[in-house]
């Protein structure tokens, strides 16, 4: 196996529980504003928090959790979407002791009642009505439940009086007693398949990651002389999120929230706050670059946004191999273009995220090289990390001046990573998980000798740089026996305006064929930018004839990345895309493949029977009925 030695540690080791650095920047710096939230839906005004108020708050909150009967070491759950209120409850929680348990809000009836019986939950608080009903209804079966608290109800008045009784020094006394490898967070995986498993994350893991990124990478948060602002609107209920949220009050950074993940809401916290950071996943950063697009083409300039895209990237890769010792740089007439489409396109994408953001991160799943290179061409670099929540949230990162685009980066300082033999990828440090919660079986599967085995397949190159190639129960293997990653094919396939998602399929049949489902917006503006004449239903046949010509070249476009035995030799185009209400997205937005495949297995079975050749039935593994033109799926409802 490829082992890559263990990076000496720089951050200083946790002395207590992750709520002490909230108090001791409000001993320093009372006034310092540390949180951030809208006075109302779609306002413009943003009301601050002091680190004095987040500190006080918090220890009133503790004080009610206390008279509550809430104990170290009992274990209180948190259903309720990125709010301000989400961290005072947080810290409050760690201040006493206690675990904190995310349930993402969205959450069904049966995921809610898994993670409450399987964590031993003694109280939740949820945030509406609506989740009051859903934890309502699973009541009857958790008779260790004690407390139903609703913040839209008034949770943290209720709580706040209940604790007036108490002392301060009460909640200083039993913050002082968490030990950093006390548990913080029971945070459970996101179940793309069977029932989510409870990770055991420690205060000294959590802290660790945040504190090695703050220390190598914190000066690259905000411009100089500037103070870091970062907006929060991924789900807390996500070890991301959390991270992210503790990487702010640990650092001192300014951290704002949207709640509303609607493109509308997030467009106007972006403006209005004006982060000097952003951090998004994959499929985010992937519909603003098309709703840049979209903008440019509604307004007839899309062919020069296309060029500035282009100069963007060529820029981009210029100085990164500059920066890698490969090159000399972006040669005059590169420098020129871009100076001129810096002054004409750039500065008003940056514009649209607030005008303050530079740098961002990307996690949750591998981020396109191209998409890459377009964001470091316009200002704004985005580092691609890695991690999982079993590590706490992180194990890689661009290494600051050394970035290399389509990879995510090298090993963070204290953290070892090693590629087994099938290339999975084995992590060991300070921030590996605890173990899964009342499975000891899962833990010892997961842990060998300090190695946490990931399910993610990667290379090191020689200078320790990971890339992720895909997961190993998401491997497909052909009737031909030919083993195909999904994931580059369908990271080049979203990268066309049309797609909005793609799951790549294959699993013994005699090749590889794709599910995809189309952006609405961009479906909308192509079909009216189409403008055919003639009759309705003759209009409606060229149009389906154009559609599908416009999708098999964006297959095309993403076969061009593979050899031709993993090339997509068909597809279908669905008609509703995969969301986490329909069960075929994780809270997260990773795919459920499993569900999907079940979900559209007809599709599937038709798909590829509409390409064999007639009047005979092909062998399993008779690749040859597949010929280069098999490139769309010709039935007659392949766009109903």
């Amino acid at each position: 196996m490829r082992d890559l030695a263990l990076a000496p540690p720089s951050a200083s080791p946790l002395t207590g529980g992750l709520a002490d650095s909230l108090f001791a920047t409000a001993d320093e710096s009372p006034t310092l504003p540390m949180l951030a939230h809208r006075s109302g839906p779609d306002s413009a005004v943003w009301e601050e928090i002091t680190a004095v108020e987040f500190r006080d708050t918090v220890v009133a909150l503790a004080k009610g959790l206390i008279a509550s009967g809430i104990s170290p070491g009992d274990r209180v759950a948190i259903m309720a979407r990125t709010r301000h209120e989400w961290t005072l409850l947080c810290h409050a929680l760690w201040t006493v002791g206690a675990e904190v348990v995310p349930i993402y809000p969205t959450s069904s009836r049966e995921q809610v009642e898994w993670i409450l019986r399987d964590s031993g939950c003694v109280a939740v608080l949820v945030e509406d009505e609506q989740s009051v009903m859903t934890v309502g209804s699973v009541c009857a079966v958790l008779p260790g439940l004690r407390h139903v608290w609703q913040l839209d109800g008034g949770a943290l008045e209720e709580l706040a009086e209940r604790g007036e009784p108490l002392s301060a020094a009460m909640v200083d006394s039993m913050r002082r007693i968490v030990l950093p490898d006390s548990t913080a967070v029971v945070a459970y995986t996101s179940g793309t398949s069977g029932h989510p498993m409870g990770c055991a994350l420690s205060h000294r893991g959590l802290a660790y990651i945040c504190d090695t990124l703050l220390e190598g990478w914190g000066h690259t948060v905000a411009p100089p002389g500037e103070r870091g602002a970062v907006l929060a609107f991924l789900p807390f209920s996500h070890v991301y999120g959390l991270m992210i949220q503790s990487l702010c009050v640990r650092g001192g950074l300014l951290m704002g929230y949207e709640p509303d993940f609607r493109a509308e809401s997030l467009a106007s916290a972006i403006r209005t706050f004006r982060p000097t950071y952003l951090y998004a996943v994959p499929s985010l950063l992937e519909k603003i670059y098309k709703n840049f697009l979209r903008a440019s083409q509604q307004h007839g300039r899309g062919a020069l946004f296309e060029r500035a895209a282009a100069t963007a990237r060529d820029f981009a890769t210029a100085v990164e191999r500059q920066r890698l010792g490969l090159g000399p740089g972006p040669g005059l007439d590169l420098r020129l273009q871009h100076a001129l489409y810096e002054r004409t396109v750039y500065r008003r994408l940056r514009a649209a995220l607030g005008g303050r953001v530079q740098r961002a991160t990307s996690g949750g799943s591998p981020l396109n090289r191209d998409l890459s290179l377009f964001y470091e061409g316009i200002g704004i670099y985005v580092h691609d990390g890695y991690g999982l929540t079993e590590t706490s949230g992180g194990v890689t990162m661009q290494p600051f001046g050394r970035e290399k685009s389509g990879t995510v980066g090298q090993a963070l300082p204290g953290i070892g990573i090693r590629l087994a033999e099938d290339g999975e990828i084995l992590v060991r440090g300070p921030s590996v998980f605890q173990g899964y919660v009342g499975d000891e079986a899962a833990t010892r599967a997961a842990l060998h000798d300090g190695w946490l085995a990931t399910g993610d397949l990667g290379e090191l190159d020689s200078e320790g740089y990971l890339t992720i190639t895909g997961r190993k129960k998401d491997i497909i293997i052909t009737s031909s026996g030919k083993s195909v990653s999904p994931a580059v094919l369908e990271q080049r396939l979203r990268m066309h305006p049309l797609v909005h998602q793609a799951v790549v399929v294959g699993d013994n049949r005699p090749c590889v064929g794709a599910l995809i489902t189309l952006d609405p917006d961009f479906l909308a503006d192509w079909r009216a930018a189409l403008s055919l004449p003639g009759e309705a239903s003759a209009r409606e046949a060229r149009e389906e004839n154009a559609l599908r010509e416009e999708i098999a070249r964006a297959v095309a476009a993403a076969n061009s990345s593979v050899s031709r035995s993993e090339s997509i030799r068909v597809f279908r185009v669905l008609p509703e895309p995969f969301d986490v209400t329909n069960g075929l997205l994780t809270p997260s937005m990773k795919l459920r493949r499993d569900e999907i495949v079940h979900r559209y297995a007809l599709e599937i079975d038709a798909m590829y029977q509409s390409r064999t050749r007639p009047g005979r039935t092909p062998a399993p593994d008779d690749s040859a009925n597949w010929d280069d033109s098999s490139n769309w799926d010709d039935s007659d409802n392949v766009f109903r």
